[in-house]
């Protein structure tokens, strides 16, 4: 599968993608030390964010979810790379502060609500985030080639 998206936060990520069913506040919904979902109310309740592709239709709640990134990603707990379906300029800032604080990247990728429909748990994903091209692979899925197009 190859799904094309638009970037917010350039870089290269893979991982496992947990997807979520419902949006994620990581402040207070994920437990720092952990990387693990502990809101109560969340249907993915004990599921591990460090290093997977964490794909959600959107994040809710608090502007603390940026320090909350941005901690995960101190303690080596972060996800490896966000896939959703719209601009988050929370998220984004916490990823900004993660790379120039710890150089920890974790690229971001909008995609269409079609398309993230068509994303499931569990497999390995490999995802590519840079301006003007921005896509998530899966490995049955041929490797690409990006031809520099001022060559």
């Amino acid at each position: 599968m190859l799904i094309h998206g638009h970037a917010l936060i350039e870089g290269l990520a893979s991982g496992d993608m947990l997807k979520l069913t419902e949006p994620l506040s990581l402040w207070g919904g994920v437990d720092l030390q952990t990387g693990r979902i502990v809101d109560a109310s969340h249907p993915q309740r004990g599921s591990m964010l460090a290093n997977r592709l964490l794909a959600m239709p959107g994040s809710r709640g608090s502007s603390s979810s940026s320090s909350a990134l941005v901690e995960l990603a101190r303690t080596g707990r972060a996800p490896a790379g966000v896939i959703t379906t719209r601009s988050d300029p929370i998220l984004t800032i916490g990823a900004l502060v993660a790379d120039y604080l710890y150089g920890a990247a974790i690229p971001i990728l909008v995609v269409s609500v079609e398309d993230f429909g068509k994303l499931q748990c569990g497999p390995k994903g490999h995802l590519w985030c840079e301006a003007g091209r921005a896509v998530l692979t899966f490995p049955e899925h041929e490797p690409l080639r990006f031809e520099n197009p001022s060559a």
